[in-house]
C-alpha cells in the first residue's frame, strides 16, 4: 500500500531578531521553512563568529565556560604526544548561534601530524557531561586503541581521561572522529597526516587539507525522529505531474504508467539520493561555509597537493575544480598509480589526494553534495580574497530501474555458476556470482531484495555518468605495490545490505545491531567479503581494524581501502587477511543507518 504523507497544520511565528519559524500541530514534525532551506544551499550562508587563538589553553573547556570555536585553520599539533580536550564551543554557519562539540575549541579539530614508526601517545580529556571517545579512522593498531565504546573499551566519561597509545605503522591521510553518540554530527571530527618514513614519492609544492563536512542547526537525534515518522521528510525533489507527462512523451503513456505504478508498489522514490538534504545541512569546507570562502595561495606553476577529506555524517560529495584536472595519487591513505580526473564522487569517510598544477589567479574547488541540493565552495589563488566564479549545481538525476533491481544485462552469471559447489581455494580464485539471501531478510526489516546484482566497477554512479567530465571510479584505481597478502581466499562471506525505508531502519542480513551476533573470523586466515546492497541508497561500508583488498569480477586485485562504497543493487568483492585479534566494529558510515542499525561486530580469534 501507498503510504500517503500526513495532512500538517502550518503555524508561524516571528522573533525578535526577524526569524521565521514553522511549526506543526498535528504530527510533531515540522513544516519545511523554504526561503531558510535555500539559505542552506551554500548560497548564502552566514560565517561562523571567531573569537580564539589558536594556541588553546585547556581553560577554555571549564565547566560554565562556552567560548566562540576556532574554524577555517585547524591548529596542526606534531610529534608524538598530545593532550586532546572534548568540550563545547559556540559556532554561527546560518545566523542562528548554537552549541558544538569540538576538541581543542576548534572545528575542525586540530590537524594530527604523524611519522610512521613512532609510537604516539594521545591524551584525551573529556570535559562534556557525556561520555565520548575519538575512533582513528583507518589506522591499523590493537582493538583496545580503536575507540569504539561497547567494542573495543567502555568510552571516556564525563571528567576522566583516557589515554590512547600505540606504534604508526603506515603513511598518508586519514582523519578522527567520536564514535559516541552525534557528537560526529556535531563537528567532532579531524584530520591526520601521517608522513612517511621514507621520502614521499608524490612531490608537491604545497599541501593543503580540504576536510568536508556537513552541519545541522537541528539536534541531530531530532533529524533521526523525524526520519522514523517520515522518510523522506527532507526529500523536496518529489516526481511530479510534469515528471510524468516526460515520460509519456519519451516512452508511451502505457510504459510511463506501468513505471510509475510499480515504483509507488515498491513504496520507493527515485529521487530519495540522500536521506538528509541542503533544507537542514549547510555543507562546510575547513569549517567554513561557501560566503567565508576557504581559501589555498599558490604561486603559478606549482603543484598542489590537495587532501581531500570526506567527514560528513551523511553526505556524498561530488568534488571538481573546474579549469584544472585532477591527477589522484591516493586513495585511503595508500598510493594509487596517478589517474587523471575532472571530477571524483567522495563518500562517507573516504580519503583521496589529489595533485594540482594551477596556472593562472583563482579556482574553484566545488563540492556539490550527490542530491544536488547543496554545495560547498573553495579557492585556490595567487592571493588572499580572490575568487573565481561559481559552477551551477548540476540537476538531479533520478534512480533507475536498474539502479534499484539490478538486471540480468549486468552480470554473466554463466561464467561462475556452479562455482559455490566445487569447493576448495581454487573455486575461490574468483567471486561467485550466486545470490544467496539469508532467511532473516524475509522480515520486517527487510523492503526489498536483489536477485540480479550488478558489479560494474567502472560506473561513477547516478548523477554522474556522461555528463562531459572524466570522473573517477573504483575501477581506476590500482594501489601501488600490490596486495599485502598473496594467497587466495580460503572462505567466502556474504552479507547483504538491507533496509525497510518506511519504517527507516538499516541492518545487515535483515538483522539491526542488538538482533545479530558477532561475525567470527579465524586469525590469520585469509578470506573474501561479498557485499550485496538490496538498498535504494548507497552505502560507505567501513571495516575496522583490518584492510579491505577492492577486487575485479574476475577476482584481480585493485585497490586496498578503509570504506568501499556499495552502490545501490550492486555485489562486489574484496579480501581481507584477518591479522587483528580482537573484537572489531564493522558498519555503514551514514551516521545515523549505523545508529539505526547497520553495524556488526567482528570478532578475530
Amino acid at each position: 500500500m501507498k503510504r500517503t504523507p500526513p495532512m500538517r497544520c502550518v503555524t508561524r511565528t516571528r522573533d525578535g531578531g526577524g526569524n521565521h519559524h514553522t511549526g506543526s500541530t498535528s504530527t510533531g514534525l515540522e513544516v519545511p521553512n523554504l526561503p531558510r532551506r535555500r539559505l542552506l544551499q551554500g548560497l548564502a550562508v552566514g560565517g561562523v563568529v571567531l573569537g580564539l587563538s589558536p594556541m588553546i589553553k585547556p581553560v577554555w573547556a571549564q565547566e560554565g565556560t562556552i567560548r566562540n570555536a576556532v574554524t577555517g585553520t585547524a591548529p596542526v599539533l606534531t610529534g608524538t604526544e598530545f593532550d586532546l580536550i572534548v568540550g563545547e564551543a559556540a559556532v554561527n554557519f546560518t545566523g542562528a548561534p548554537r552549541i558544538a562539540t569540538v576538541i581543542n575549541g576548534s572545528l575542525p579539530a586540530p590537524t594530527l601530524r604523524w611519522r610512521e614508526g613512532d609510537t604516539v601517545t594521545i591524551r584525551v580529556h573529556n570535559r562534556l557531561r557525556e561520555d565520548t571517545s575519538i575512533h582513528w579512522h583507518g589506522i591499523i593498531l590493537p582493538y583496545q586503541m580503536d575507540g569504539v565504546p561497547g567494542i573495543s573499551f567502555k568510552g571516556i566519561p564525563p571528567g576522566e581521561t583516557f589515554t590512547y597509545r600505540f606504534k604508526v605503522e603506515q603513511s598518508g591521510t586519514y582523519w578522527y572522529h567520536s564514535h559516541s553518540g552525534m557528537q560526529e554530527q556535531k563537528g567532532m571530527l579531524g584530520a591526520i597526516i601521517i608522513d612517511p618514513a621514507h621520502p614521499d614519492p608524490m612531490h608537491a609544492d604545497r599541501d593543503y587539507i580540504i576536510q568536508l563536512s556537513d552541519w545541522t542547526d537541528e539536534d541531530p537525534h531530532r533529524v533521526f525522529a523525524k526520519l522514523k515518522i517520515q522518510s523522506d521528510y527532507y526529500n523536496f525533489n518529489q516526481p511530479t505531474a510534469v515528471d510524468f507527462f516526460r515520460d509519456v512523451s519519451r516512452e508511451g503513456f502505457s510504459s510511463a504508467l506501468d513505471k510509475r505504478r510499480m515504483w509507488n508498489q515498491m513504496r520507493m522514490n527515485p529521487t530519495d539520493l540522500s536521506d538528509i538534504s541542503a533544507y537542514t545541512y549547510t555543507y562546510l569546507m575547513n569549517g567554513t561555509t561557501s560566503v567565508d570562502n576557504w581559501t589555498g595561495v599558490f604561486r603559478p606553476g606549482e603543484k598542489v597537493r590537495l587532501r581531500l577529506i570526506n567527514s560528513g555524517a551523511m553526505t556524498f560529495f561530488d568534488v571538481r575544480i573546474p579549469g584544472l584536472k585532477m591527477s589522484v595519487v591516493q586513495a585511503d591513505g595508500q598510493n594509487v598509480e596517478p589517474v587523471m580526473v575532472d571530477e571524483l564522487r567522495i563518500g562517507v569517510a573516504e580519503t583521496y589526494d589529489v595533485i594540482v598544477s594551477p596556472e593562472s589567479d583563482a579556482y574553484t574547488i566545488f563540492a556539490q553534495s550527490m542530491d544536488r541540493t547543496g554545495y560547498v565552495r573553495g579557492t585556490l589563488a595567487t592571493r588572499a580574497g580572490m575568487a573565481a566564479s561559481i559552477p551551477a549545481v548540476d540537476k538531479a538525476i533520478p534512480l533507475t530501474m536498474e539502479d534499484m533491481m539490478g538486471g540480468m544485462s549486468s552480470m554473466d552469471h554463466s561464467a561462475h555458476s556452479g562455482m559455490a559447489a566445487m569447493g576448495g581455494v581454487a573455486a575461490l580464485a574468483k567471486p561467485s556470482a550466486t545470490v544467496r539471501h539469508a532467511r532473516t531478510e524475509y522480515g520486517p526489516s527487510t523492503d526489498m531484495r536483489v536477485d540480479m546484482p550488478h558489479t560494474r566497477l567502472d560506473d561513477p554512479g547516478v548523477g554522474l555518468r556522461n555528463n562531459g567530465r572524466r570522473v573517477l571510479t573504483y575501477a581506476d584505481l590500482r594501489t601501488i605495490g600490490g596486495p599485502l597478502d598473496k594467497r587466495a581466499p580460503e572462505r567466502e562471506v556474504e552479507l547483504h545490505l538491507t533496509g525497510n525505508m518506511e519504517r527507516y531502519t538499516w541492518s545487515i542480513d535483515g538483522l539491526e545491531y542488538g538482533k545479530s551476533t558477532p561475525i567470527h573470523f579465524r586469525h590469520n586466515e585469509r578470506l573474501r567479503v561479498i557485499f550485496h546492497n538490496d538498498t535504494m541508497m548507497t552505502h560507505p561500508m567501513h571495516l575496522h581494524g583490518m584492510w579491505s583488498e577492492l577486487e575485479s569480477p574476475e577476482g584481480e586485485f585493485l585497490v586496498r581501502k578503509h570504506v568501499i562504497n556499495v552502490q545501490p543493487a550492486q555485489r562486489i568483492s574484496f579480501l581481507v587477511t584477518a591479522d587483528a585479534l580482537g573484537r572489531w566494529a564493522w558498519h555503514c558510515h551514514l551516521l545515523i543507518h549505523m545508529d539505526a542499525g547497520m553495524f556488526r561486530e567482528v570478532v578475530v580469534s
